[in-house]
């Protein structure tokens, strides 16, 4: 009874973060701060091609293949707008988040079943977010700086246009 409720737990709890992750505003997510920011030995990302993302990170489930409530993480050429490429880096910091909740709510698996299934259970289920944090910080900073990019841009072709020829 306690594994099968283990095993109930862990669907429950990744539908509802993902219900909830959907719903929060995304003026509270900044990539600039804390824990968001890239700190400094993430070398802006690369820190990460040790683990071999890049290859990897499309083989992992995406929920926003799935859900039409979530914001679709590929970017057409189309889509390559400013404020699609910010939204995709504030998505960047809900997933982030998201997985370290389940991390950290991952512990209450052996508190259902104080057993050695229960606490390998837990632990398989606390590292199997590890990936999906990796791939959150390895993309954020190449985000970031497209998104400073296109805003650059924009801002020079709105100067353009409004500068007087002479």
């Amino acid at each position: 009874m306690r594994l099968a409720l283990c095993i109930l737990y862990i669907p429950v709890i990744g539908l509802l973060s993902q219900f909830i992750g959907v719903k929060l505003p995304r003026s509270w997510f900044h990539p600039e701060k804390f824990p968001y920011a890239a700190r400094k030995w993430e070398k802006q990302g690369k820190i990460y091609n040790k683990t071999y993302v890049y290859k990897w990170k499309d083989l992992l489930p995406d929920m926003s293949k799935i859900s039409r409530r979530m914001v679709k993480k590929s970017i057409s050429p189309a889509q390559f707008t400013p404020e699609h490429v910010a939204r995709l880096v504030q998505e960047t910091c809900v997933a982030e988040m998201v997985h370290l909740i389940l991390m950290l709510l991952s512990p209450i698996i052996y508190w259902i079943n104080p057993t050695g299934l229960g606490a390998a259970i837990a632990i398989v289920y606390a590292l199997s977010h590890v990936p999906f944090i990796i791939i959150q910080r390895y993309n954020r900073p190449t985000l970031v700086t497209l998104s400073k990019r296109l805003k650059e841009r924009e801002e020079r072709i709105k100067h353009a246009h409004t500068d007087p020829v002479r």
